[in-house]
């Protein structure tokens, strides 16, 4: 019986112990990226939601560039989730709130500035409270 029981003691270490197969790493690698991403849309979630709160003239840009700097700090799966927001929200709307294709470009760039690890600080208005 302690024969058993140290052979299996022994497989559990050595399992334990053994490089994953690349079956079992790729599954891993999805969940994190799917971590990510969920991480990443409540970041950009709660960006927009301090631009609404904050209500700051001119703090727009602000704000799009740090939701997304949050997200891509995640890692892969937090970049893509702030690009696919983004680029989501540009769409709808430039063809709906009818503030042209500049207030559109400008929004843009701020959101690549802020997936690429500038500093969301770069936009941020003078008087915006310390909060935000």
């Amino acid at each position: 019986m302690r024969l058993w029981v140290c052979m299996a003691l022994l497989s559990v270490v050595l399992c334990v112990s053994a490089e994953r197969p690349r079956i079992v790493r790729g599954v891993a690698q999805a969940g994190k990226f799917a971590r990510d991403a969920v991480g990443g849309a409540w970041d950009m979630y709660r960006a927009y939601r301090d631009m609404r709160e904050a209500n700051y003239k001119g703090a727009d840009k602000y704000f799009h560039a740090r939701g997304n700097y949050d997200a891509a700090r995640r890692g892969p799966g937090g970049a893509w989730a702030a690009r696919v927001i983004s680029d989501a929200r540009e769409g709808w709307q430039s063809s709906v709130s009818g503030r042209g294709a500049e207030d559109t470009r400008q929004d843009q760039e701020a959101n690549r500035w802020g997936r690429s690890g500038g500093d969301p600080n770069r936009y941020r208005p003078k008087g915006l409270p310390r909060k935000y």
